[in-house]
């Protein structure tokens, strides 16, 4: 009956409520005659019989005149209720003028008519409100909780009272002044009682309203739930918000940075600025994960100019888009289209643009393929950071900063040793000179970026899985692309030449337990032997080439604090550029007679801590037999 009630059209629905103020007026006229009385009340007389007849006519005019039939019941507010009070009473008002005509009739009738019909009018649309909102498919709407009772929470919880998809069952809070009372009609429970109370209420959602909680409070909350299957969104930071003010469509799934539990260290604006602001900074690899957030920071930095060189077209097309579109037109932004691998140009793009600082992101990071394709791998990696670097010495580079990654520490593969050959290079190129400053910034995993396990879980848990896992023990560092940029930016401003600047990334985390938090969050349970029934199997797929379980950030252990706690400097072993010129040159011949045997003794020759998994990339390789380059 009610679910036909809901499909009927607009028109019907304001004829059927017209219909029912009619009944109700006439109703509450025969009440007030009642209790005026004192018995069952019959119309005397034919004026009586015409004014009960004329209540309802009067009246729908009336509330007609007010538009009480253009607003929609369930999202009746107090401005609605005080416009029916209103109309009511001119009614009652007109209704009564009409009345006190007569002769020998109880005048208090009119005053009882006019409380008895806000009264019941008032309370009928609360009802209808209640009915519609609360019980119309109440079985399919997710049980919630809100998790905080602050502003926040009490915006939240006016968005759940008007949404088909939550019932909104209950708060949890941990300060005591709210404990045991009832907020909008609904309990106030402790956050300690969070475990019994999803299985006893049978909770689906948990919606997080404390954007003003630190990282690590958040991540605390996020661990006490992530235990149970349901599904956990948050609004985000109120510094995200526009005004402050919060809506459903602000909720979002938990971000990954929440289950690191880290708070980001205070920047050092000072060391942000050195090496960006009012400078000409080029980015190499612009339209990358790691080289699109420098260059967003370094515009917030303003720069007198900043260059993207992308060898990309779309992806340089998109972050040259990005900033058009944002309004960053008061920075002078130059696309450049280019390889790393083009020494002539670089050369040509630095004088040109007379470049002061240098951001080299450019690189092929994924280690499966730079494992399927080692000439390449070397080419780009080491041999295009050496043109950048010598580019930058030409042409009177002031700063010149090497995105590393952890896999350059004792590496297993090609991609790995790729990058400590590069950083090899760039200290043996700082110590014969004093005109450009290298830096290199070791760091491991960032979350969402590009070849990041974190995207692929997601689209896994979304399309009902399975989730690929590579190995149980399999190990990584995160840190978000933000919080990494921002210290590099930093790091690379406390360089004095051929430093190894190692960011701490905190405890490494392992990918197993991730992807399990991940699948909880989101409301599922994982599929596995003690769970038949779940909702998401993990599969287990091993290693890939070139792959190792356990990551690492120093090579050895001499190293030294900096003023920011998460930026330590390294003091490794060096090689000078007379050792390491005839290797590179060695190596360079043997790129390009696409000899994979002989590139990888050179760079074990380069870098004895290589150890690569030859075993697997044999295999690899005895896949495809004939001539040729890979």
């Amino acid at each position: 009956m009610l679910i036909n009630l809901i499909n009927l059209n607009r028109i019907h629905k304001q004829l059927v409520l017209l219909l029912i103020d009619a009944l109700v007026l006439v109703l509450t006229l025969w009440i007030s005659f009642s209790i005026r009385l004192g018995l069952w009340y019959l119309p005397a007389n034919d004026f009586i019989f015409w004014l009960f007849f004329a209540a309802p006519v009067i009246g729908g005019i009336i509330f007609l005149r007010f538009g009480l039939y253009r607003s929609v019941t369930r999202y009746t507010s107090f401005n609605t209720l005080w416009t029916i009070a209103l109309a009511v009473s001119l009614y009652a008002l007109v209704w009564g003028t009409i009345f006190l005509a007569g002769d020998n009739i109880p005048r208090s009738v009119v005053l009882i008519n006019w409380l008895l019909s806000i009264l019941v009018i008032v309370s009928l649309r609360m009802f209808a409100r209640w009915l519609l909102t609360v019980r119309s498919s109440d079985s399919n709407r997710k049980r919630t909780l809100i998790y905080g009772t602050g502003d926040a929470g009490m915006q939240l919880a006016g968005a759940l009272a008007h949404s088909s998809e939550y019932r909104l069952v209950g708060f949890v809070d941990e300060g005591k002044g709210f404990l045991h009372t009832q907020i909008l009609g609904l309990d106030v429970y402790p956050a300690n009682s969070i475990s019994a109370l999803i299985n006893k209420l049978k909770i689906k959602e948990v919606l997080l309203a404390i954007p003003s909680a630190s990282r690590a409070k958040r991540f605390d909350i996020v661990s006490a739930l992530e235990t149970h299957s349901v599904k956990v969104r948050m609004l985000p930071r109120v510094a995200d918000l526009a005004g402050g003010k919060f809506t459903l469509n602000d909720l979002q799934e938990v971000n990954i940075e929440d289950l690191l539990g880290r708070d980001a260290v205070l920047a050092n604006q000072k060391l942000l600025n050195k090496n960006i602001a009012g400078k000409i900074v080029m980015v190499t690899g612009a339209g990358g994960s790691i080289g699109s957030e420098i260059c967003r920071q370094a515009l917030s930095l303003k720069p007198k100019a900043l260059i993207l060189y992308e060898m990309s077209e779309l992806a340089l097309y998109s972050i040259e888009k990005e900033f058009s579109d944002n309004g960053a037109q008061h920075i002078d932004i130059y696309p450049v289209l280019g390889s790393v691998n083009n020494r002539s140009r670089l050369k040509s793009i630095f004088k040109h643009f007379q470049v002061d600082t240098v951001y080299h992101a450019a690189a092929y990071k994924h280690v499966p393929l730079v494992e399927f394709n080692n000439a390449e791998g070397v080419e780009n990696n080491l041999f295009g950071t050496l043109n950048c670097a010598q580019a930058a010495l030409d042409s009177g580079v002031e700063t010149f900063v090497l995105i590393s990654t952890d896999k350059a520490v004792r590496p297993t593969n090609t991609m790995g040793a790729t990058k400590r050959c590069a950083e090899l290079v760039l200290q043996a190129l700082s110590e014969k000179q004093n005109d450009t400053k290298f830096t290199m910034v070791r760091f491991g995993n960032v979350l969402d970026s590009s070849g990041s396990v974190i995207p692929l879980f997601k689209k896994q848990i979304k399309e009902g899985g399975p989730v690929t896992v590579t190995d149980k023990r399999i190990t990584r560092y995160f840190m978000t692309i933000s919080e990494a940029v921002e210290l590099v930016i930093q790091a690379g401003a406390m360089g004095k030449g051929g430093d190894v600047f190692v960011l701490d990334m905190g405890k490494p985390v392992s990918i197993d337990l991730m992807a399990k938090k991940m699948i909880r969050l989101s409301g599922l349970e994982v599929k596995d032997e003690f769970h038949p029934d779940g909702d998401i199997e993990i599969k287990y797929i091993g290693l890939r080439p070139g792959e190792k379980l356990y990551e690492e950030l120093l090579i050895g252990g001499n190293i030294s604090d900096t003023n920011n706690p998460l930026i330590m400097r390294a003091k490794e072993d060096m090689v000078s550029w007379e050792e390491i010129k005839p290797i590179l040159d060695s190596l360079k011949e043997e790129v390009k007679n696409c000899d994979n045997e002989k590139i990888r003794k050179l760079l074990i020759e380069l870098v004895p801590g290589f150890k690569p998994q030859s075993e697997i990339t044999d295999i690899l390789y005895k896949k495809i037999k004939g001539e040729g380059c890979l």
